[in-house]
């Protein structure tokens, strides 16, 4: 099985991130998780593919380990772990980057569209190809 490629993003963690018990909101890690997404799949994906297929999330799952506080930098990892006919299982790590300590981490279903029609679509082996180790 090939390695997964990893793409890291690093989010500080701004006021408007705190929530009422002093720390990064639940709501703030699903927009890291979208924003590193992103940001990989741009980053890697060839030019066509990015063209010619579009994302949605299908499935979020998120394990709060330890919380972030204002001042923090969070260090969020990211990596697609499987693929199906049109899926992807992305994972993503958050660690405090001051001392290393893992914040949560989730996992992430996407489902790639054809943009002009809406409807899945088949992911080929040369739009996976870029988020893999080459061996």
């Amino acid at each position: 099985m090939p390695t997964p490629r990893r793409h890291t993003e690093v989010f500080p963690v701004e006021a408007g991130d705190i929530d009422e018990l002093g720390h990064v909101n639940n709501l703030v890690y699903l927009r890291w998780v979208q924003e590193v997404a992103i940001a990989h799949w741009r980053s890697a994906a060839r030019a066509q593919d990015q063209a010619g297929l579009v994302w949605v999330v299908v499935r979020h799952e998120i394990d709060y380990v330890m919380p972030a506080l204002a001042g923090d930098a969070v260090v969020a990892r990211t990596w697609v772990e499987r693929w199906g006919r049109a899926t992807s299982d992305r994972h993503t790590e958050f660690r405090r980057k001051s001392d290393d300590e893992v914040l949560a981490r989730a996992r992430t279903v996407w489902c790639a569209l054809d943009p002009a029609t809406g409807r899945p679509m088949r992911v080929t082996d040369d739009t996976r190809a870029p988020f893999l180790e080459e061996s």
